[in-house]
C-alpha cells in the first residue's frame, strides 16, 4: 500500500533522505520492533520510533510508574503515577502518532513470555535494567535469529551496542557470564543523571533505525560507551565467539536468569497492607533499604535492615509473619527470596510497588 498522504506530509523529513525515502519509510511502516522495558531507556526509544512511524511497537513492562520515574521518564506524568507503565506508554505513544499500532504486554520478561512474544517482532531492543534479562533476551534473541539492540545505564555513563546482527557478537560474545550477586550495580539503589537514558536511548533508537532500514555502519561487534561527565565517548570492538554465539535459551545454564522464572512470590497490594497493619495480628514490617532512605521517611513501625546486611543480620529478625519492602520493590524482591529459599522462612511477602506506592495510596 503506497503511503498515504498524511503519511508523505508526517514523514517529510525522511523521504527527502535518499538513504530512506518512500521505500525506507515504507519498510518502516511494515516493521515490528519489541521494546522491553518502559522506564528511563524505554521511553525515549518508544518516543522516537513511533515518531518515525515504525507501523508495530510492542511495549512490555508490568511495572506501575512512580513519582520517582518523573524525573526520567519523559513519557509519564503525575497522573500517571501508579498506572501500569506499558499501557500509559501506549496512550502517549498514541497521543504522539495515532499511525503507528501499539502492542502492550503488561508482563514480565520471562522463559514463558519471551518465548511467546520475541518470534512475533522483527527486532528486539532491551530498555532493561538488569543483568538477568539482558542474558534472557540475549539468549532468546540468539535462538530466534533476531537483531537485539541493548543499552545500558550507569549513574553517569551508558553505553550500546546491537548484537545477533547479520552473523555477527551476541551479548554473551561480549559478557559471557553475569556478573555475581555482589558485583552488579542495584538500579533501585543508585542514582542515574536524568537526561542520560534519554542520550543512551536515543542512539538504542537510531541503531533500531538503521537496521530496520539497512543504512550506516551498525553498532555490530562494537560497544559505544558514554561518559556524560567528561562528554567524551569511545568505541570498543569484540568479535563473535562461537562458544558463546551458539548459547540459546535452549541450551544456556538457567541460573543465569533464575530470578526470572521462578514463580511470582506473595505481594501485597498498599491497601492490603493497610488492613493488615489495623488487624490485631500485624506482620512484622522489614525496611531493606539504605539509612538514608529510611530516615527520609518509612512505613510506621518498620525494622531497618539493608539488604546488603541481611545475609548476616537475618537470624536478628523476630519470628512469625513478615513484609519486606524497599523504594519500589527490586530490592525487597531479592530479600523475599533470600529469606525463603536461602535462609528457609516461612509467612514473608512483599509490598507492591514499595514505600512509593504505599505513599500513593
Amino acid at each position: 500500500m503506497p503511503l498515504s498522504p498524511t503519511e508523505s506530509q508526517r514523514y517529510l523529513r525522511h523521504l527527502q533522505l535518499p538513504e530512506v525515502g518512500v521505500a525506507g519509510q515504507e519498510k518502516l511502516r511494515a516493521a515490528r520492533v519489541l521494546v522491553v522495558g518502559a522506564g528511563g531507556l524505554g521511553c525515549p526509544i518508544l518516543q522516537y520510533l513511533a515518531a518515525a512511524g515504525v507501523g508495530t511497537l510492542g511495549i512490555v513492562d508490568a511495572d506501575t510508574v512512580a513519582l520517582s520515574n518523573l524525573q526520567r521518564q519523559i513519557l509519564y506524568g503525575p497522573d500517571d503515577v501508579g498506572q501500569p507503565k506499558a499501557a500509559c506508554a501506549a496512550h502517549a505513544l498514541a497521543r504522539l502518532n495515532p499511525l503507528v499500532s501499539c502492542e502492550v504486554h503488561a508482563v514480565r520478561a520471562d522463559l514463558h513470555t519471551v518465548r511467546a512474544l520475541v518470534p512475533a517482532y522483527d527486532l528486539v531492543i532491551d530498555g532493561s535494567d538488569n543483568f538477568p534479562t539482558r542474558y534472557l533476551l540475549n539468549d532468546a534473541c540468539a535462538l530466534f535469529d533476531k537483531p537485539l539492540v541493548s543499552g545500558a545505564i550507569y549513574r553517569f555513563e551508558g553505553q550500546v551496542s546491537v548484537f545477533n546482527y547479520q552473523g555477527g557478537p551476541t551479548y554473551r560474545c561480549l559478557f559471557p557470564t553475569p556478573p555475581g550477586p555482589d558485583e552488579a550495580p542495584d538500579c533501585n539503589a543508585t542514582g542515574v543523571l536524568g537526561v542520560l537514558p534519554g542520550l543512551i536511548g536515543c542512539v538504542q533508537a537510531t541503531e533500531a533505525l538503521k537496521v530496520l532500514l539497512g543504512i550506516g555502519e551498525v553498532l555490530s561487534g562494537r560497544l559505544w560507551v558514554l561518559d556524560t561527565l567528561s562528554f567524551q565517548s569511545r568505541t570498543l570492538k569484540f568479535r563473535r565467539r562461537e562458544e558463546q554465539a551458539a548459547i540459546t535459551l535452549d541450551t544456556a545454564n538457567k541460573a543465569d536468569y533464575a530470578e526470572l522464572c521462578h514463580a511470582a512470590p506473595a505481594r501485597l497490594s498498599p491497601g492490603s497492607l493497610r488492613e493488615m497493619l489495623a488487624g490485631p495480628h500485624a506482620p512484622l514490617l522489614l525496611d531493606v533499604r539504605e539509612p538514608a532512605e529510611y530516615a527520609a521517611g518509612h512505613l510506621p513501625g518498620a525494622l531497618l535492615l539493608p539488604l546488603s546486611e541481611l545475609p548476616n543480620r537475618a537470624t536478628e529478625l523476630p519470628e512469625g509473619p513478615l513484609v519486606v519492602y524497599c523504594q519500589r520493590g527490586g530490592r525487597s524482591a531479592r530479600a523475599a527470596a533470600l529469606l525463603r529459599e536461602e535462609l528457609g522462612r516461612a509467612g514473608v511477602q512483599e509490598l507492591a510497588g514499595g514505600y512509593e506506592a504505599w505513599l500513593a495510596i
